[in-house]
């Protein structure tokens, strides 16, 4: 039997010979590889984030909740979440838009959880209103306890 490290390197030599060009294509601008020290680790190409045209505010709403329940890591999920519950019904358009596009397209939600917490620089492309916002929310200046995402009831309307 070949030992997994022989596998391992079998088949990553196969896959950048004979598959790696043809997923790679011309998607090189979005992708994650992860804190991996393995020189020979696949970086796994992402599609590039695209805003969703024609989305009523009502759906826009109820999707960039839902994916900010959603997370990669809990940290993320906790804070975007109680964020949200917060501040999404009153964000006009445009803070909608900028929420969309600081929760969907980075491919690292460590990087969000960094840039709100203000421990790395935000990206100049994030900048605005709503990291603004985010970034006082995480302060949490109130001291409120924050650990689990908020419950759904507050979204039944017909009590």
């Amino acid at each position: 039997m070949l030992s997994s490290t022989l596998t391992r390197r079998l088949v990553l030599g196969f896959c950048r010979t004979s598959l790696w060009p043809a997923v790679a294509g011309p998607v090189v601008t979005r992708g994650y590889r992860g804190d991996s020290p393995e020189p020979n680790m696949i970086e796994i190409p992402l599609p590039p984030w695209q805003e969703k045209k024609n989305e009523s505010l009502d759906i826009k709403r109820k999707r960039l909740l839902y994916e900010s329940r959603k997370r990669g890591m809990l940290e993320n999920c906790i804070l975007l979440s109680i964020f949200a519950k917060q501040y999404l019904e009153s964000m006009n358009e445009a803070q909608l838009r900028q929420y969309d596009r600081l929760i969907n397209e980075p491919s690292n939600d460590w990087d969000i959880y960094y840039w709100a917490t203000e421990v790395k620089p935000t990206p100049e492309v994030y900048q605005g209103e709503v990291m603004d916002l985010l970034q006082e929310f995480t302060k949490n200046r109130q001291m409120e306890q924050r650990l689990d995402a908020p419950n759904l009831e507050y979204l039944d309307k017909s009590q």
